[in-house]
């Protein structure tokens, strides 16, 4: 049975581009993390925003985890023989455009990275417990496109996760059972 799509607040009828992301968990000896980048802030799309690495869909891409292993070579330097898969989340549609697969693999240390400073600004971790609390979870909104949209959010020190990357990591946590009361 197929699992029904994540639809982003905010969804229109709109035709979606394909794309997919690496959900990286890093696997450190202290505790596993998840490694986001956040993005320049000159680009068109999602610009300074955290995210996943990842993308479009291209005509050579067999697959998504080949998009998503393709495009985190590109933006970070991190070869596919560094991340083991592990699985899909759902799809997530969004209301920018995008249908994305996030493919979730592992990552084991050590790797060494090398950010495209086109499209990275900056590489970061954040713990995989920190992200799966729902005590750390918000609900935000704002009007787009003439409509209220909620989206989460989860604030970590300087960053602030948000949108599709914060739906993504609460999609994450719901399949592992880590639910509970969002904070006001």
């Amino acid at each position: 049975m197929a699992v029904p799509p994540i639809l982003e607040d905010g969804l229109g009828s709109e035709t979606l581009t394909a794309a997919a992301v690496l959900f990286p968990i890093v696997l450190r000896e202290a505790q596993p993390t998840v490694l986001l980048t956040q993005r320049t802030s000159h680009l068109r799309d999602h610009a300074g925003q955290v995210s996943f690495p990842g993308g479009r869909v291209e005509a050579l891409d067999q697959s998504p985890i080949h998009t998503a292993l393709r495009e985190t070579e590109e933006e970070i330097g991190m070869g596919p023989e560094q991340v083991e898969v592990i699985g899909y989340l759902p799809e997530y549609r969004t209301s920018t455009g995008f249908r994305v697969t996030p493919v979730v693999g592992l990552v084991r240390p050590p790797f060494t990275l090398r950010p495209d400073p086109f499209e990275v600004a900056e590489v970061f971790e954040v713990p995989l417990a920190f992200l799966l609390d729902p005590a750390n979870r918000q609900r935000h909104s704002r009007e787009w496109r003439g409509q209220l949209r909620h989206y989460f959010a989860m604030p970590y020190g300087d960053y602030f996760i948000w949108g599709a990357t914060a739906g993504m990591i609460v999609s994450l946590a719901e399949r592992l059972g880590c639910n509970g009361p969002l904070r006001p």
